[in-house]
Parts: C-alpha cells; structure tokens; sequence
C-alpha cells in the first residue's frame, strides 16, 4: 500500500498533461508563468523536456483553491 502513495507521488507528468489538467490552457500560457515564476515547480530532464511531479502539481493547485488560508 505505502508502494502505491510513494509511486502515485513520485509520477512525472508531462507538460502536456499539466496542460490537460488545467483544463487546456496553452502551453505558451504554461511556459509564461512559468518565466513569471507561477507555474508549478518542473524538473528537467537530460534530454531537456520538462516534468511536474503529481504532488507538486496537486499541492500547487491547493495553495490557489479560493478560500485557501493565506
């Protein structure tokens, strides 16, 4: 069971998949708050693509739920 929370949070995503979840918005949208330093923590790969870890990524949508505690 601890195997399944640890691989669920260590899942990398793509930028198309942050895309997604966001509900569409455009990747030149991601990639300016991303230079505006908004955009949810990415790690990049050797090859040069960019990943969102799940748990930053949900974590990074919590803290901007409205009605979030400042």
């Amino acid at each position: 069971m601890a195997r399944d929370t640890r691989s669920t949070a260590a899942e990398l995503l793509t930028v198309r998949q942050v895309l997604d979840e966001l509900g569409g918005i455009s990747r030149r949208t991601f990639y300016r708050w991303r230079e505006l330093r908004l955009a949810p923590t990415c790690i990049r790969l050797p090859n040069g693509e960019l990943r969102v870890r799940r748990d930053v990524l949900d974590d990074w949508l919590e803290e901007r739920a409205e009605g979030a505690a400042s």
